[in-house]
């Protein structure tokens, strides 16, 4: 295949590090898995994505590893890549449930522990949320929101300080599942609104407002998901 041509579809530059290519392979295939254009459960013939995306096998499959890594995609012996099947509501009900638990006590430590530096940071994750670079499409957007959202509550995580409860909800990839259940910009909006209450909170130095606006945060958006059920 024409190193060329393949750079020109991926629209990058021609002389790309393998790394860069696959990084590309990535997003496309994450932003299809997340607007359900690759639905839950299908099959993901590597030799199809090579040939639609113009490049060898290679990337193709390094980027779904990554993807399994993040529970978005199963591989099975002798059958190959497929995506991850929708959560059911009973999974859904338990991770909220769960989530409710751990979260709002994060938040608590994360106020008590917050310094400018952190704050500044967290702010900075906010305001990439809600004014970042125009995507190409609302698909995009949505998904490009959901991994800024991840990355938001690990921040919080992180000040919190307590790397059990951190890296527990991190290798559950909490929010790509739960944006992966349906699209809607009520998503986005009200999620933005809910985290300026937090960052409210951080910003006063209050660890009991903290735990108050992150436990209605989740009450929200557990709320605003249900439907995707119904």
């Amino acid at each position: 295949m024409n190193v060329g041509y393949a750079a020109e579809r991926l629209n990058k530059p021609a002389g790309l590090r393998p790394a860069s290519m696959v990084d590309n392979v990535y997003e496309h295939i994450y932003h299809k898995l997340m607007a359900l254009e690759i639905a839950p459960g299908a099959r993901i013939p590597i030799d199809v994505l090579a040939r639609e995306m113009g490049v060898s096998q290679t990337p193709v499959r390094e980027a779904l590893n990554r993807l399994e890594r993040e529970g978005l995609v199963r591989k099975e012996h002798l059958i190959g890549y497929s995506a991850a099947p929708q959560w059911t509501r009973k999974q859904f009900e338990d991770l909220y449930a769960f989530r409710l638990l751990l979260e709002p006590q994060a938040a608590r430590l994360a106020a008590k522990n917050m310094t400018p530096e952190a704050l500044e940071s967290l702010e900075r994750s906010a305001a990439d949320m809600g004014h970042g670079e125009p995507p190409v499409d609302r698909n995009t957007r949505y998904s490009r929101f959901a991994r800024a959202d991840a990355n938001f509550h690990d921040e919080i995580m992180q000040i919190a300080g307590n790397e059990v409860i951190r890296s527990t909800l991190f290798n559950l990839h909490v929010h790509l599942h739960i944006f992966r259940l349906m699209f809607h910009t009520r998503v986005t909006q009200e999620a933005l609104q809910e985290h300026e209450t937090l960052l409210s909170a951080f910003r006063a130095n209050d660890p009991d407002a903290a735990h108050s606006a992150m436990y209605e945060h989740i009450l929200r958006s557990r709320d605003r998901l249900l439907s995707a059920f119904e």
